[in-house]
């Protein structure tokens, strides 16, 4: 058969070729100390990629058709408020809605009243564990066409808060008693993992793999009713989605990669849903208005990579309590992604990149072999009462702090041109810095802290 790609006449350039002229370029210079960086996550990251990098191994593709949702949160502690929150937002391009519910007396009918259940997918996220209310949603939903998405992730407290809900056995009989409930109602999703806690915490991107892969198998060897709702509703992964962009979309398809894998063990195959939101970690107090282009960058890498719902947020999050204009601005930059820059159509334009589909595999293949050690070693929630994971993530925390100190990791404003008539002290409605509460617990809770806290602490000192 006639060979008719234009390029066909070329010979291939192998990268030796290329490393080859390359070093010719350099003019003597070494060409790993010039060209090559290493990542937080040890990855040698190099000058370029080609086909040699990733012919040897499968490459992550979508199956079908992929769309992305824009989401916001709503808290639903006055449930006739959050509705009419609720319904203003869809009407200004909201696509779904997370709820923050921590009433245990939620009155679902006035929350939800008048919201096309069998058009826009709902998040709830619960910040109690009270099977009651869940029982009086199901009676709500009844056989209504709808998709609801719970986020009720009992280890994801423990590792956050150091205690269980309630108890150990009271918190898995709750939990249990979910998953009956549940297995019967068609379009509710049971199953969740907070991953955010361990980015926002500074684990880098392998440890945030291995450690959401490890966490969701918690789940899966709990009981045959998980894996029968996993496999009926599929799973939800909360994400945070941190500034390395390639890196954070590779995240990404590396999780929904290593989902499958896992997935496949226990017969289970249904998609895993994704949530992502931009991280904490690197938001700044001062000169806030670049907390914008952050999370802009962020939520690129998060539609790139394949997010099924991308919530955004607000530039004035961190001092300002909930607010019309941040809200409004948060939402249209994703409107404007997805409607005026096209990424509603461009969300396979990662794939076949060389650079991201390597990235993909190598982060991918740690994560895995980082999730075989946890498993050996006893699994998520052994290693978590032995205080093993809080170590490494401080480890991991510590390296990139020492970074953003020395200034070799930069947030433009803060560490960097700094504006010195920048004032904030006035302006502070929530406290934007680490919290801490001396109590008893059974085991360290993972600390969720941002990198310029210290340093907008001494700036505020000097105001």
């Amino acid at each position: 058969m006639k060979n008719n790609s234009l390029f066909s006449e070329f010979e291939p350039v192998l990268a030796k070729q290329w490393k080859q002229k390359i070093q010719m370029d350099l003019r003597g210079a070494d060409y790993n100390d010039t060209l090559i960086w290493e990542s937080l996550e040890g990855i040698k990251v190099k000058p370029f990629y080609n086909h040699e990098d990733v012919e040897a191994n499968s490459n992550f593709q979508f199956t079908g058709e992929h769309t992305w949702q824009i989401g916001q949160i709503v808290y639903g502690g006055n449930p006739n408020l959050a509705n009419k929150k609720a319904l203003d937002i869809l009407k200004r391009g909201a696509g779904a809605l997370v709820f923050e519910i921590s009433d245990v007396d939620m009155d679902w009918s006035a929350l939800l009243d008048g919201i096309p259940l069998e058009s826009i997918p709902i998040h709830i996220d619960f910040h109690t564990l009270e099977v009651g209310a869940l029982e009086r949603l199901q009676k709500y939903l009844g056989d209504r066409a709808s998709k609801i998405y719970l986020h009720i992730d009992i280890i994801g407290h423990l590792a956050k808060s150091g205690n269980w809900y309630q108890n150990l056995e009271k918190d898995h009989q709750a939990f249990d008693q979910i998953q009956t409930l549940t297995a019967t109602t068609k379009g509710i999703s049971a199953i969740s993992v907070d991953m955010s806690l361990y980015q926002n915490a500074g684990a880098n991107i392998v440890q945030q793999l291995a450690y959401g892969l490890a966490h969701v198998n918690e789940y899966l060897n709990h009981s045959t009713d998980v894996v029968s709702n996993v496999t009926k509703e599929g799973i939800t992964f909360k994400v945070a989605i941190g500034p390395n962009y390639f890196f954070e979309i590779a995240k990404l398809k590396a999780l929904r990669w290593l989902w499958k894998s896992l997935a496949a063990e226990y017969g289970i195959e249904t998609d895993c849903h994704i949530l992502a939101i931009p991280s904490k970690r690197n938001k700044a107090l001062y000169d806030y208005n670049v907390n914008m282009l952050r999370t802009t960058s962020e939520c690129m890498s998060a539609v790139l990579g394949g997010a099924n719902t991308v919530c955004n947020q607000s530039y004035d999050a961190l001092y300002h309590k909930d607010n019309e204009f941040g809200e409004r601005i948060a939402r249209n930059q994703l409107l404007l992604l997805k409607e005026e820059s096209y990424f509603d159509e461009a969300i396979k334009a990662s794939e076949g990149s060389y650079y991201i589909e390597a990235l993909t595999q190598e982060l991918a293949q740690k994560a895995l072999g980082l999730f075989k050690q946890l498993e050996a070693s006893g699994g998520f929630l052994g290693e978590l009462k032995k205080g093993i994971i809080q170590k490494k993530i401080k480890e991991a925390a510590a390296k990139e702090q020492e970074q953003f100190d020395t200034g070799k990791l930069v947030l433009l404003g803060t560490n960097t041109y700094q504006n010195p008539e920048d004032k904030m002290k006035d302006s502070l409605e929530l406290f934007p810095f680490l919290k801490t509460d001396k109590r008893k617990t059974l085991v360290e809770p993972i600390l969720e802290k941002r990198l310029s806290e210290s340093l907008e602490q001494n700036r505020l000192k000097d105001e």
